[in-house]
């Protein structure tokens, strides 16, 4: 439950792979079980973490974009339908199908709400997570992609504006607003946040206070996932099929990894990386 809270230990690299749905885009940890949404099959997948057995695959809406625990339920973001469902992780029931803005791209849990970036209408949406009830929408820059919590700001990843937002989570409002180019994806690892540049095939090290730039460091092909495991950056790189190992404190390369076709997301479990393999119908455990 810690892991799943994101609370990190040092991850082991020994490699697995077992199947998944079409098109597999987006990965979440609940304590016990790997979460895995299949954007070409319209489904989630629940996947026992130990030993990568399949316990359920129930359905979504269409073209599930992202996925997130808070605790107790799994979210999905559909991208086709222009809402979020709710979940009960322990038997995968449905409970809820909330609308929020236009194609729902990325989800975080900031430990009372989820927060929804709606990549087509350029805002991000505040959900109470205990029933669902709207808490407040936020423009943002072109092209919203991803999301991250660092204890007290929302930070968002606008790929299409080429900007990094720092977004108070309790009010919504604007902290400051950062130029990065392309950037896809985005971690906090306690103090720093980490953004991966798609087309510049480099992860930023942005200090969390005021968001400066503090380095740049070269990883694979069009990165588009990074996942912190306490000591480690891990990227994702779909033009590459690598994943790369960076230490977190000063940015050096620890190890270069093999997965599927097109890797398109990335978590921890606390002893392993998971790898979603978008065009492969896979999940590589390293």
């Amino acid at each position: 439950m810690q892991i799943a809270m994101l609370r990190w230990y040092e991850a082991s690299t020994t490699g697995y792979s077992f199947p998944a749905a079409a098109g597999p885009r987006a990965l979440a940890f609940d304590g016990d079980h790997m979460w895995v949404a299949n954007y070409s099959s319209n489904t989630i997948l629940k996947i026992r973490a130990s030993d990568g057995s399949l316990l359920g695959s129930f359905p979504t809406g269409v073209g599930p974009q992202d996925i997130a625990f808070d605790g107790a339920h799994i979210w999905v973001a559909n991208s086709g339908n222009d809402n979020i469902m709710k979940y009960k992780a322990s038997d995968g029931s449905r409970m809820d199908i909330i609308n929020v803005g236009s194609e729902p791209k990325a989800l975080v849990f900031d430990g009372g709400s989820i927060w929804v970036a709606n990549g087509g209408d350029n805002t991000i949406t505040k959900l109470k997570v205990s029933d669902g009830s709207l808490l407040g929408v936020f423009p943002v820059d072109a092209g919203p992609t991803a999301l991250a919590f660092d204890g007290t700001n929302i930070w968002v990843a606008n790929e299409e504006g080429n900007t990094l937002m720092k977004i108070r989570a309790s009010d919504g409002s604007l902290q400051g607003t950062f130029q990065i180019e392309s950037p896809r994806s985005i971690v906090f690892d306690g103090s720093h946040i980490w953004v991966a540049s798609y087309e510049n095939n480099s992860v930023a090290r942005i200090k969390a206070s005021d968001g400066s730039l503090l380095d740049t460091y070269q990883v694979g092909v069009n990165p588009v996932s990074l996942v912190f495991d306490g000591a480690n950056i891990w990227v994702a790189n779909s033009g590459s099929n690598t994943v790369t190992k960076l230490n977190a404190p000063d940015g050096s390369l620890v190890g270069i990894f093999p997965v599927g076709n097109r890797p398109y997301d990335i978590a921890f479990d606390g002893a392993n990386i998971w790898v979603a393999n978008s065009e492969d119908s896979s999940v590589s455990k390293i």
